[in-house]
């Protein structure tokens, strides 16, 4: 019984890594909007060189992705979903949270160029986000780790759902 308490609390920890790491994806987003709206080359603030523009739209899908899952996560903890039916849900999200970060931390740092590698200026944010992508991708569970329960979690309710259904 004390392991099943272990791997139950590990729901909460996966949320609030989650969302501490969806505020960190975000900034890295903030940052590289608001350099690009000030940043020129080639006569053109960056914005308006389509490449960045792709660049700032697959980072805002894949945030509005994580938000939305970290919303349903947060109302099913708020309805009393027992902790024993969130862990697949919390493992997914931690992994798609953590790969939305590291997503958005490459993409800034390349929208900031040799400003990012650099702990002072315009890309000391983006530069140290950057420095934080595996700690926010290790505790917790690591990805490799968390899909592998996802799945074993999926492959044992499909089990169970089989020898129950009458089909």
């Amino acid at each position: 019984m004390g392991f099943a308490y272990i791997v139950y609390n590990f729901n909460h920890e996966r949320f609030v890594i989650s969302t501490s790491t969806a505020r960190a994806s975000r900034l890295c987003y903030e940052e590289a909007i608001n350099y690009a709206m000030d940043r020129k080359t080639f006569g053109k603030y960056l914005y308006q060189h389509q490449a960045i523009r792709m660049k700032l739209a697959e980072m805002a899908y894949r945030i509005e992705s994580l938000q939305d899952m970290l919303e349903r996560v947060a109302y099913q903890f708020s309805m009393g979903v027992p902790d024993r039916n969130l862990g697949e849900a919390c493992a997914l999200l931690k992994v798609v949270a953590s790969r939305t970060f590291e997503f958005c931390a490459r993409e800034a740092s390349q929208i900031f160029g040799g400003s990012s590698i650099v702990k002072e200026g315009r890309g000391a944010i983006v530069e140290r986000l950057y420095r934080e992508v595996r700690a926010s991708a290790i505790p917790g569970g690591s990805e490799e780790i968390l899909l592998d329960f996802a799945v074993r979690s999926s492959i044992a309710k499909a089990k169970k759902l089989r020898r129950t259904s009458k089909l």
